[in-house]
């Protein structure tokens, strides 16, 4: 008997999801308000991280708490109204990151990177798109030399326990990596491994072709819809309604909203994200993608032009954007590179999907047979959607997964 599956959520995680399953055999039907990969993956720095085995903590010195703190950051910035909502998940995630604590959740979380390179070229040699995928890595920039070598003796570690490809870059490699950086800086770490993506948004809807070509459907719906019907699911689309024997929540920051309403309450909380395109000034390139230690935000070259991109806004789901990010950063990045003219009239914003325990939420939902999450994935959603899918559709199917999956589990928020 052929098993039935709604996928809700058709952002890089749950169109992996959806195609895993329907590799599987399951009839799947994807759902989401809009087409693929207009969520939180149309807007990133494009890359996939597969030397992002250390999960971002919170901030431990009080030092940096005080500036950012203050509210006049890049980096960071916070809406005062947000933080009452936000002060529960975000003691857990500064509890969390304690040393203690960080050291087992980091362990959790590289043994799903170390797998991303090679889940994304599995399925992008199918969907023919590895030519977005570009083995370039990307480059952090440090003014000190007293900054890259703490920043020599982290990746060192990197290396020593989870492979990861990185070179040392002193200024003047730096000078001849990048001709047309406008600054001198004292050197850099160039992650190696990493494939910089030249459009995030084409990688996601290639992979919903690439499922669409193996008899997956797509449907244009709500999730907030998602009901019972029977011993299996249903939810509303444009096409009527469509119903299933097992349903996957696979809506970023949003998935929170449908699963309280079965009895599953995360403390998923939302970092904010802007991106904007920029020209070049004449002949002037950027080689490599590269977030500068002094400034706080990554400048990518992709098919659009050199994008910026901003780090975490913290707001209510409901507030209006606030791109003041953007704001400060371009004249910085002006300082950086020969930019040229804005490409669009106003920056993108999208949401980024945290868990206080910096792991993301994949397994049954606690209480509900038949319904399964796949959510909570932070600033790694691009990265870490082929694994995710994988990994969850060979849970669904009862295969042995090829990661133990006891560190995602649900229940461990129930």
């Amino acid at each position: 008997m052929v098993q039935s599956v709604i996928v809700l959520g058709a952002g890089m995680v749950g169109v992996s999801t959806a195609l895993h399953l329907r590799q599987r055999g399951w009839d799947v039907v994807l759902v989401d308000r809009r087409a693929p990969g207009e969520g939180a993956s149309f807007g990133n720095a494009g890359l996939i991280q597969r030397e992002a085995v250390f999960p971002h903590p919170f901030p431990r010195s009080v030092s940096e708490i005080a500036r950012i703190a203050k509210n006049r950051s890049v980096d960071a910035v916070y809406h005062a109204n947000a933080l009452p909502s936000l002060a529960f998940p975000l003691l857990r995630y500064w509890w969390n990151s304690a040393p203690e604590r960080y050291e087992a959740m980091a362990r959790a979380y590289a043994q799903l990177i170390v797998t991303c390179l090679d889940e994304h070229m599995a399925v992008a040699r199918e969907a023919g798109s590895t030519d977005l995928l570009r083995p370039i890595g990307w480059m952090r920039l440090f003014s000190t030399e007293a900054q890259l070598e703490a920043a020599r003796r982290e990746a060192e570690a990197a290396h020593r326990d989870h492979n990861v490809g990185y070179r040392i870059l002193d200024g003047q490699a730096l000078a001849e990596a990048e001709p047309h950086l406008l600054v001198r800086r004292a050197g850099a770490v160039h992650w190696t491994d990493p494939y910089s993506v030249s459009d995030p948004h084409a990688l996601t809807t290639s992979y919903a072709r690439l499922f669409q070509t193996k008899g997956g459907r797509m449907a244009t719906g709500d999730a907030a819809t998602l009901a019972r019907a029977g011993a299996g699911w249903r939810v509303q689309t444009a096409e009527g309604p469509v119903e299933a024997g097992q349903a996957v929540i696979a809506l970023g920051a949003a998935a929170g909203d449908v699963t309280r309403r079965f009895g599953y309450a995360p403390p998923l909380f939302g970092k904010r994200g802007y991106h904007l395109h920029y020209g070049m000034k004449g002949n002037a390139v950027l080689n490599h993608p590269f977030i500068d230690e002094a400034s706080g935000f990554c400048l990518v070259p992709m098919r659009a032009g050199i994008r910026l991109t901003t780090g975490a806004e913290f707001a209510r789901p409901d507030a209006p954007e606030t791109p003041i990010q953007i704001e400060r950063a371009e004249p910085v990045a002006r300082t950086l590179l020969p930019l040229d003219e804005k490409v669009e009239g106003r920056p993108w914003m999208g949401t980024r999907p945290c868990t206080p325990d910096m792991l993301p939420v994949i397994g049954r939902i606690p209480g509900q047979e038949g319904l399964w999450g796949a959510f909570g994935h932070a600033h790694q959603g691009l990265t870490l959607g082929p694994t995710t899918g994988r990994l969850l559709a060979e849970m669904m199917g009862g295969e042995a997964p090829f990661i133990d999956p006891v560190a995602y589990r649900p229940e461990r928020f129930a």
